[in-house]
């Protein structure tokens, strides 16, 4: 393919984001892979891009290195996230910091940057990971700050669907679970999947098929699909 499609896939080093950013390469994608950590590739249409996304400047420079490297971008897959779970009360000013710096900030600056180059290729597509917990809130897992930030991105999900649905540009998001990833020791996921109605974990191949079909949805835009389980259902 002389000119494959482009995905931008942010937090791209381990878990579901480096899921992601194997099943677009494996569709043919040229993939820009961002995350603090990330290391060199070998892969000439696998572009890794390291920088800490809370950055206002990290956000703008992975999509202008998309658009240098590969001239477009087709497809933004807002991975990137961290969860703190904690009393709302006993919450620093680091964490609020860390949080919303992550999964606000981070979110915004790399996505105003891929819409503006959407808009004049004439659309694109945008994928938000939120949570799960985000519609179903546990007692024995308080976590407001995590619902404060992923469900601002529920709630943009929504506005941008609307915003840009006569241009051509999709927004849409996933809502986990919990997954099998680094963030999850192996020694919590007996417990974790015993809070799950369908008593498993979720692994992140569960969210990269939710992922790809909404890449294939185009009549599905504004959607917040959850993939939890039943989590957020009820319990």
């Amino acid at each position: 393919m002389s000119n494959p499609p482009v995905a931008v896939v942010t937090g791209a080093s381990q878990g579901i984001g480096a899921a992601v950013a194997a099943a677009y390469r494996k569709l043919g994608y040229a993939v820009v892979a961002t995350s603090r950590s990330i290391g060199p590739s070998g892969d000439p249409l696998l572009l890794t891009v390291a920088g800490d996304i809370a950055d206002p400047a990290v956000g703008a420079r992975v999509v202008e290195e998309a658009l240098r490297a590969y001239g477009r971008v087709d497809t933004l897959v807002n991975n990137a996230g961290v969860f703190v779970a904690k009393p709302f009360t006993g919450y620093t000013s680091a964490d609020f910091d860390l949080m919303t710096g992550v999964n606000l900030r981070g979110f915004f600056d790399v996505t105003q940057r891929a819409i503006a180059a959407m808009l004049t290729q004439g659309g694109g597509h945008v994928v938000n990971i939120t949570a799960s917990i985000v519609d179903h809130p546990t007692s024995g897992a308080p976590a407001a700050l995590a619902s404060l930030t992923k469900g601002g991105l529920n709630a943009v999900t929504k506005s941008l669907a609307i915003e840009y649905a006569a241009r051509g540009i999709r927004v849409n998001a996933v809502s986990p679970g919990v997954i099998r990833t680094p963030m999850h020791p192996p020694e919590t996921h007996d417990a974790l999947a015993g809070q799950s109605p369908v008593g498993r974990i979720g692994d992140p191949s569960d969210i990269v098929d939710a992922i790809l079909y909404l890449e294939t949805a185009g009549f599905v835009t504004g959607e917040i699909l959850h993939v939890d389980g039943g989590q957020s259902a009820g319990h």
